[in-house]
């Protein structure tokens, strides 16, 4: 088995090549688009609820989002974050619109990143014990 397994689904961020601010990052198993320093999709090609695309944004946004893309949905597990699963019909038209979104600097979508642990921090966490 290979060590790392493609996203089918990393077509999607074809559309932010071109933006100088775009960042890719692996996240949750998955493979997150950053613009701006905004976390802004995660394409997510896992089993189920894990697999299609992820917007993003905050609850006070679904309404406005949902009304103008009505295939989203708020994420079964994330609920924050609103979902269109890879297995809608409209899942191609409505990765576009978003992509679109994105690169408008549509104010619904993306979220400030946490600040990520320094890795002598993660490195420092305690050891798992083990049975003998």
């Amino acid at each position: 088995m290979p060590a790392t397994i493609r996203n089918s689904l990393l077509w999607i961020f074809d559309a932010f090549e071109r933006d100088a601010t775009y960042i890719r990052r692996r996240m949750f198993g998955c493979d997150a688009a950053y613009i701006d320093g905004l976390l802004c999709l995660v394409a997510a090609d896992r089993e189920k609820p894990w697999n299609g695309l992820l917007v993003c944004t905050s609850r006070e946004r679904h309404a406005a989002l949902i009304d103008e893309i009505p295939a989203l949905q708020p994420h079964p597990v994330l609920g924050k974050w609103l979902y269109v699963a890879q297995e809608s019909p409209d899942f191609e038209a409505v990765a576009e619109q978003l992509t679109a979104l994105v690169l408008a600097r549509d104010p619904r979508v993306g979220v400030e990143p946490k600040p990520r642990k320094p890795a002598a921090k993660r490195a420092m966490r305690a050891p798992r014990s083990s049975k003998h």
